[in-house]
């Protein structure tokens, strides 16, 4: 009843389904001419000419902007995707193609999250039975049996009632009773008070974060956030505060009732500012990117003058410098580290989740690295419904919009590069993941934090993508075949020209990266039958 209420819903929106003798312009592909259908979440081509049949599924989600021109009495619709792919519609009829435009940008940008593909979708693979994504914050504690004399596991928050995103479960100071914990949040932006994020099992230090402390303009303190964090070091210890925001920025926060750790209430750490763009900012920087790599020219000074203003190697080099900064403080100097920015939701996270790939060789494995994505940002409440809303093609005003996990994927490609042993995870995982993000048949990336999926009936009636990406079926295609587990930490380089252009990603499309595809399934075949000989 209720998929016939959708159906009835969807069907409004579609002026015209079906539309014979359309052309389509696709990558990689002569120009084909077939039929286009518009469904409630696809749009089909079928190619009918020759003798075999091929057919374009392209989930309406990942239209990022249509633009349509009159050419005669037709119209040629262009398509440009959140994935980077431009497709080319020529539809006979000017009618038909102004109501498959209306169609395309009504269906693509649906504002009701129950009304998206994933609520729709079923895998044969999966079952909406299984238990719901790859682990729990309790099983990772349990798992950690070293760190649990001096850390426990509150459900403070079961009810979200004590922070909206931060899931009903986290690990905090074993002397830190709950009621400290409420006055805590209140200092704390959205709630956020100092979790732990990653235990150190070589010398017992750790990670947390946390969001700015509300001391406003009057300074104002709270002595159980003071305490919180005593707890996490001994008393005899220095811990460290990296602040992905400038000394500027923190200052200028403390006027709209934001601000920072102040020396003298928090004496035993030592606060760091290392400032990373977010928000608008990087959101433009991705725009410039796409744009300079989507230049025709052919001008390599134009392009590299292009690249070099969209800023983008930028913030990757601050990225993996702040993340290094925080790996270096733990592991070879012996401190705790807390990092926050504002929210906490994003920069945070992005550093966090770098420092224990760099730290942790559990992280880099293929289901470890799912494991991190799963804690480090699904979990502890990134929100990806504001941040990808938008790729790099929209014309819609930017509102909160930000590639933060496209350039948290980026920097987990550096990585791999400069270190190409070291990850089980390969390039194909990244790229699927980038897409994902922004469109997919999985419910993992929907809604911005727990309470949105609780609410929604998330868990209950999509199905989970790393659940999926790890089946015996998928997971080969996801695997680095030159990896070699290592104990050690991973320290990779910040120089210049040591962060190179993701062409896998920003040149997906482009007339060369399909050769490049066959040069790596012809380094993957070479090197599993290597490695199947061997």
């Amino acid at each position: 009843m209720r998929a016939c209420l959708k159906s009835m819903e969807f069907s409004e929106h579609i002026k015209t389904a079906n539309v014979e003798d359309v052309v389509l312009k696709a990558p990689f592909h002569a120009p084909m001419k077939g039929t286009l259908c518009v469904t409630g979440h696809h749009l089909l081509f079928s190619d009918r000419s020759g003798d075999s049949s091929w057919q374009l599924l392209l989930l309406l989600r990942n239209i990022d902007a249509i633009e349509k021109r009159a050419v005669g009495s037709s119209g040629t619709i262009t398509i440009k995707c959140k994935d980077l792919c431009i497709l080319q519609l020529d539809i006979p009829g000017m009618e038909e193609c102004l109501n498959i435009a209306s169609s395309i940008e009504a269906l693509s940008s649906l504002d009701s999250v129950t009304e998206m593909y994933p609520f729709f979708y079923r895998p044969s693979c999966l079952s909406l039975d299984d238990s719901w994504g790859l682990s729990t914050l309790e099983k990772h504690y349990d798992q950690l049996g070293a760190l649990q004399a001096k850390w426990r596991l509150s459900n403070i928050n079961s009810d979200f009632s004590i922070c909206p995103s931060y899931p009903p479960t986290v690990i905090v100071p074993q002397s830190v009773d709950d009621q400290m914990l409420v006055k805590a949040a209140r200092f704390r932006q959205g709630g956020r008070f100092p979790v732990l994020s990653y235990y150190h099992q070589k010398n017992g230090m750790v990670i947390v974060r946390s969001s700015q402390p509300l001391t406003g303009a009057n300074r104002k303190r709270c002595k159980e956030d003071e305490l919180l964090l005593q707890t996490v070091i001994d008393s005899s210890e220095r811990g460290y505060i990296i602040d992905t925001r400038s000394a500027q920025q923190a200052h200028q926060a403390r006027m709209t009732g934001g601000g920072f750790e102040s020396k003298s209430c928090y004496n035993s750490w030592k606060r760091l500012h290392r400032h990373m763009e977010r928000g608008k900012v990087l959101q433009e920087s991705l725009i410039k990117l796409v744009e300079a790599c989507g230049d025709q020219s052919h001008n390599m000074d134009r392009w590299l003058s292009k690249l070099e203003n969209s800023k983008w190697l930028t913030h990757i080099h601050s990225a993996l410098s702040t993340a290094g900064l925080v790996a270096e403080c733990v592991e070879r100097d012996g401190h705790s580290v807390l990092v926050h920015g504002s929210e906490g939701t994003d920069t945070t996270l992005l550093v966090c989740t770098l420092a224990q790939l760099i730290l942790d060789p559990e992280t880099r494995t293929l289901k470890g690295f799912l494991s991190l994505l799963e804690r480090e940002w699904v979990q502890a409440g990134h929100p990806f419904q504001l941040r990808c809303a938008r790729s790099a093609y929209s014309h819609a005003r930017l509102k909160q919009e930000a590639p933060i996990f496209l350039l948290l994927l980026d920097c987990v490609w550096q990585l791999g590069r400069q270190f190409p042993l070291a990850l089980e995870l390969g390039e194909p995982l990244l790229l699927r993941l980038a897409q994902e993000a922004y469109a997919s048949d999985f419910g993992t990336f929907l809604c911005n934090n727990e309470q949105e999926r609780c609410a929604l009936g998330a868990k209950d009636r999509t199905h989970c993508l790393f659940q999926f990406l790890l089946k015996s079926s998928e997971r080969e295609q996801y695997i680095n075949p030159l990896y070699e587990p290592t104990d050690f930490a991973i320290w990779p380089s910040v120089q210049p020209q040591s962060l190179h252009l993701w062409e896998g990603l920003f040149l997906r499309w482009a007339d060369h990266s399909q050769t490049m595809e066959e040069v790596r399934d012809q380094i993957w075949s070479i090197v599993t039958e290597h490695c199947g000989g061997s």
